[in-house]
């Protein structure tokens, strides 16, 4: 087995100058496509089939073709697919990532292939860290986080306890909270933590119903906010003054219409709504819906649909050369209009720059949807920020 990996890792080390001759250029997509995180997988992999159907196939004389894996959210299957895209089918870009682990699991064969790492899903401050050649077109959590804590001071809220689950998002979520809320001069009864995987929500908000806190503010992965609101129902949270504020994940877009009118008057933060009020973001609903029969977009479906934009656009300023010491360069300091408002990834850290949203659970047109009421332009990553 350690023999095998390192032939692997030894293997990575030839394959920049093939890729980069290459005529056709070819994509790694790594998402869960089943498991407890499938519904990222099938809204970014929804996401990656309209771009291409929108922009074609062909970049600066190349053709683009994408090889989709599901690694079920297994960071061991995520590192063996990411090999064998890299030695078997010599892949020129690695994309996806629906969880941190695997992401992180990812970085040590991007430094080594020199082969760049496009983060869509995962959004642990970290990341970006790991390797010199990943860049996101996501999200951290932070960058929720905080504004939350801002908003909630500024609308009295005073005691909160906050709910996350126990993994590297949701530390971030936690602690870029707490640590905003505290200096902004509100106080955290309690931290809570929920297991990732198989997470039963049930006692934890129990011990958050005891606290008597103004409010509770929560974290859980997209796909598994629906489950989390059930049981705050079930426990009577939403009937007992404690209000809830959260990010965005929580209130989840895809998931939304069936939490039920519990969770009109949600306050959260986020970086994407369908709701969003532009003439892109509307094309790009209806577009969405309409290839994926109905289904409304998500926030993890932007990060597809741009990740894939920062491909294409960075394929043009190379004239066609994945190299990906030349792709990676080409990307840093990029901006443009997305679906979700202006981005951009910053040349230092090659992260996401973007406004995040203040929404309120709203029904329009009889369905529901994160309504923006305030926007906090151009937010980088708070926790690299606090760094320098």
């Amino acid at each position: 087995m350690l023999r095998r990996e390192i032939l692997a890792i030894a293997a990575l080390t030839f394959l920049p100058s093939v890729a980069s001759a290459q005529d056709t250029v070819k994509i790694g997509l790594i998402l869960p496509m089943t498991g407890q995180q499938a519904s990222t997988g099938k809204q970014i992999d929804a996401a990656v089939k309209l771009y291409l159907a929108q922009h074609g196939t062909t970049v600066a004389g190349k053709k683009i073709e994408v090889i989709l894996k599901d690694d079920t959210s297994v960071p061991d299957v995520t590192k063996r697919l990411a090999q064998e895209l890299v030695v078997n089918d010599k892949v020129a870009v690695l994309a996806g990532f629906g969880i941190t682990p695997s992401a992180m699991a990812t970085a040590p064969i991007a430094t080594q292939a020199k082969v760049p790492e496009v983060v869509m899903a995962a959004g642990t401050s970290s990341i970006t860290e790991a390797s010199p050649f990943v860049v996101r077109t996501s999200f951290t959590l932070a960058q929720s986080a905080v504004p939350m804590a801002e908003w909630s001071v500024k609308n009295g809220i005073r005691k909160v306890v906050t709910m996350v689950s126990d993994y590297g998002p949701g530390i971030d979520a936690e602690k870029s909270f707490s640590d905003k809320f505290k200096a902004d001069g509100g106080t955290i009864i309690e931290n809570l933590r929920v297991p990732m995987r198989s997470p039963d929500f049930a006692p934890v908000l129990q011990k958050a119903a005891d606290t008597k806190a103004d409010a509770l503010f929560v974290f859980v992965p997209s796909g598994t906010g629906a489950q989390f609101v059930k049981q705050f129902i079930e426990r009577g949270l939403d009937k007992s003054g404690m209000k809830l504020i959260a990010t965005g994940d929580v209130t989840d877009d895809d998931q939304l219409n069936g939490m039920g009118d519990a969770v009109v008057g949600v306050i959260n933060a986020h970086n994407y709504s369908a709701n969003h009020d532009s003439a892109l973001n509307k094309s790009y609903v209806e577009a969405f819906r309409k290839a994926n029969g109905g289904l409304r977009p998500n926030f993890m479906s932007v990060g597809g649909y741009d990740g894939m934009h920062l491909i294409y656009e960075a394929l043009k300023k190379t004239g066609g050369d994945a190299n990906g010491e030349k792709l990676i360069a080409a990307m840093k300091g990029f901006a443009w209009e997305s679906p979700r408002g202006p981005i951009s990834i910053d040349p230092d850290t090659r992260d996401i720059v973007q406004n995040i949203y203040i929404r309120k659970v709203e029904k329009v047109g009889g369905e529901l949807y994160n309504v923006e009421f305030a926007t906090i332009p151009n937010v980088k990553d708070p926790v690299k920020a606090a760094k320098k």
